[in-house]
């Protein structure tokens, strides 16, 4: 009997731990995870489609929430970049030597073909100055402890009006991740495959996207060699820079 009244005391206390981050805190903590100082990285992107499957490789910049730099080193594309410079993302094309800014719908065009807009790659500014986290319900899933959080977007403009997101209770990492539209129709979703220990931080760095929209597609986006809170090339975010 006293075992029994142990075990339920101790999962009374286990509750009241988990439950003592609010939604902001969890979403700041993971933000923490997902956005540094600086970053830099080797990468590459496997898409899977109907017709087949192709690899893109890439290096890839970023400073903050709102400074990314993606160059494509693979052959077809060398050369081309895309750079988010806060809410203004831009291409560069080495054949046309020219830049173009994205306005629009072109903003939720696919890179390449693959189930990554141009939004999704470059990413967006930190996840708390765009929705209102709700803490729904904390679940076990192999074998991990993991926080779901609804996120409602403060604003119109954003990406996904409304997202729901899994995060591990032990290291306030993402785990995975759906993307709804305003109706609540399921347009995207998003598992993270591998989690890095880097400088300190709990980093994602390969998971897998799927359009919820195309049949038999997928993405897989992987990073290594990264590098975290180090130096960057001076001026390397800048038009001027875009087409060196």
């Amino acid at each position: 009997m006293k075992a029994i009244i142990l075990a339920a005391g101790l999962a009374l206390l286990g509750a009241g731990v988990l439950s003592a981050l609010t939604a902001e805190e969890i979403l700041r903590a993971m933000e923490t995870n997902r956005v540094h100082e600086t970053e830099s990285a080797e990468g590459s992107m496997i898409i899977t489609d109907r017709f087949g499957s192709r690899a893109k490789t890439f290096r890839l910049y970023a400073e903050g929430a709102d400074k990314v730099l993606i160059e494509f080193t693979n052959p077809e594309e060398r050369g081309q970049r895309i750079m988010r410079l806060e809410d203004e993302i831009y291409l560069y094309f080495p054949d046309a030597e020219e830049v173009i800014r994205l306005q629009g719908s072109a903003l939720k065009e696919s890179v390449m073909g693959s189930d990554f807009s141009y939004e999704d790659m470059t990413g967006e500014r930190e996840l708390i100055d765009l929705y209102r986290p709700r803490l729904v319900d904390t679940v076990s899933e192999g074998g991990r402890r993991l926080y779901v959080l609804e996120l409602e977007a403060r604003e119109r403009g954003v990406a996904y009006p409304r997202q729901t997101i899994w995060v591990e209770v032990e290291r306030l990492v993402l785990a995975r991740a759906e993307y709804f539209s305003l109706s609540g129709r399921l347009l995207k979703s998003l598992e993270v495959l591998e989690v890095a220990e880097v400088a300190g931080k709990s980093v994602p760095v390969r998971l897998i996207m799927r359009d919820e929209m195309k049949k038999s597609s997928s993405t897989e986006f992987a990073v290594h060699d990264l590098r975290i809170n180090e130096p960057l090339p001076r001026g390397i975010f800048s038009l001027e820079s875009l087409s060196w």
